[in-house]
C-alpha cells in the first residue's frame, strides 16, 4: 500500500520523479488484490485508466501544471464521472467506481459491490456505512488517496467516521444537484486534510488556500444537538477528539445560554424524501432549526457533536437508531460539515468527530483540519 496523498503523488509526478503511468498502475494492482475481500468497486477501469495516465504523462512533459496530476482517484458509483470533471481536468486519473446501496438495501448503510456486500476494512463482519460506502472502504485501505462521494443525510460523513478517514460535505445548493429534493450535495473522502482541502479549491475554483482564521477558533460542543440518543462510547470517543483540539489551542469552547436544542428533522427530511407528502410540519422544523443554528452561529465558529450515534452495525442491520441522527440535520438546514477521525472503540472500529460550519464556510472546516493534524491534535491515520 502507497502512504503518499494526493498531493504528495501529484508534486512527484510534476517534478518528473514518478510517472503517472506508474502511479496509477500501482493503484489497479493494489485495487486488484484488496478488493476481492472488501467489495469496494462495482468497476474498475484497468484498460481505460492507464491510457489517461499517459495522457497526462504527456501534458505533464508539455509544461502544463497540474495540480493532481497522475493521482488516481475512485468516484461514486458508476454515474460519478459526471462529477469528476474538475479533478480529471487537473490531471487525476479515474481507476474505477466505487460501491453504493444495492436494491433493497434499507438507510443507504451498506454497499454492494462487483463482488459482494462491501465490509468495513477494520472489521468484515461491519458495515462502512454508506452511501458512499465503497469510497469510503476504498481511502481508508489507501487503495486511492481521495474518492467522491456525495451526501443527502450523512452519506459521506458517516461512512468516514465508520472506516476512520475524513468526509466533507458542502454547503446545500453551492453546486448543481440532480437531487429534487435539494438535500443532497457533493462530498470527497480523503485521508489527509490538506488533500480534502486540495479537493475543495479545485471543486469552488479558488487559485490557493485561503487565509487561516485566528487560532483558536470559538466552538460549541452538543454530544445530541437536544433530540437524538446517541450510544456512550461514539459521544466520549468525540468529545475526548474535541479535548484534544482544545488542549492544541485549535478550538476553544463556549457555553450558550442554552444548550443547542434542535427539532428532530428525521420526520422533516422523510416527509421532503415522500412524493405527495404534506409538508407543513416539514417547513415548520426546518424553519425553526434554521433560526436555533443562526442564533449559534452569532456565538461561535463551529458546532461539535459526535459523526454517528453508534458504532458500525453488522451487516444484519442497523437495528432502531438511525446512522444519520446527528447528520441530516445539516442536510435540511444546508450548513456544510466535516466528519474528522475521532479514535477506536472498543469494538476496532473507527468513530468520527462532526465539525459544522457557517454557510459557505468549507474554509473554516478545513483550515481547522490542518491546523488540527499539524499541532498533533489527530491521531496520524492507520491502514487496516
Amino acid at each position: 500500500m502507497s502512504g503518499d496523498g494526493a498531493r504528495e503523488i501529484a508534486a512527484a509526478v510534476r517534478e518528473g520523479s514518478r510517472r503517472a503511468v506508474d502511479v496509477v498502475a500501482e493503484a489497479l494492482a493494489r485495487i486488484g488484490r484488496a478488493d476481492p475481500v472488501l467489495c469496494a468497486f462495482v468497476e474498475l477501469w484497468d484498460e481505460e485508466a492507464p491510457r489517461r495516465a499517459a495522457e497526462v504523462d504527456a501534458r505533464v512533459a508539455a509544461g502544463e501544471d497540474l495540480p493532481l496530476a497522475g493521482v488516481p482517484v475512485a468516484v461514486k458509483g458508476r454515474r460519478g464521472l459526471r462529477a469528476a470533471g474538475p479533478l480529471l481536468t487537473a490531471g487525476a486519473v479515474a481507476v474505477g467506481a466505487t460501491s453504493v446501496p444495492g436494491p433493497g438495501t434499507p438507510w443507504q448503510t451498506w454497499g454492494l459491490g462487483a463482488g459482494g456486500r462491501t465490509v468495513n476494512p477494520w472489521r468484515a463482519d461491519r458495515t462502512p456505512g454508506g452511501s458512499s460506502a465503497g469510497a469510503a472502504v476504498a481511502v481508508a485501505a489507501g487503495l486511492v488517496p481521495l474518492a467522491t462521494g456525495s451526501d443527502g443525510a450523512g452519506s459521506v460523513r458517516v461512512p468516514a467516521a465508520w472506516c476512520g478517514v475524513l468526509g466533507l460535505k458542502v454547503t446545500g445548493g453551492r453546486f448543481p444537484s440532480p437531487d429534487r429534493t435539494g438535500l443532497a450535495a457533493p462530498g470527497v473522502l480523503t485521508r489527509t486534510a490538506g488533500d480534502a482541502e486540495a479537493w475543495w479549491r479545485l471543486v469552488s475554483g479558488r487559485a490557493g488556500p485561503s487565509a487561516p482564521p485566528p487560532f483558536p477558533v470559538t466552538a460549541v460542543w452538543s454530544p445530541d444537538l437536544g433530540f437524538a440518543s446517541p450510544d456512550a462510547e461514539p459521544v466520549a470517543l468525540a468529545r475526548q477528539a474535541v479535548g484534544r483540539l482544545v488542549d492544541a489551542g485549535v478550538v476553544r469552547l463556549v457555553r450558550l445560554p442554552r444548550a443547542p436544542l434542535l427539532l428532530d428533522p428525521g420526520p422533516a427530511w422523510l416527509a421532503l424524501r415522500t412524493p405527495g407528502a404534506d409538508l407543513t410540519d416539514a417547513h415548520r422544523v426546518r424553519a425553526a432549526d434554521d433560526e436555533r443554528l443562526r442564533a449559534l452561529f452569532t456565538r461561535a465558529d463551529l458546532l461539535l457533536t459526535p459523526t454517528a450515534p453508534t458504532a458500525p452495525h453488522g451487516h444484519d442491520g442497523p437495528g432502531d437508531v438511525y446512522s444519520t441522527a446527528l447528520t441530516w440535520a445539516f442536510n435540511l438546514s444546508g450548513h456544510p460539515a466535516l466528519s474528522v477521525p475521532a479514535g477506536f472503540g472498543t469494538d476496532g472500529c473507527p468513530a468520527g468527530l462532526h465539525l459544522v460550519a457557517p454557510h459557505d464556510r468549507e474554509d473554516l472546516l478545513l483550515s481547522v483540519a490542518v491546523e488540527a493534524e499539524r499541532r498533533g491534535a489527530v491521531e496520524p491515520l492507520r491502514t487496516p
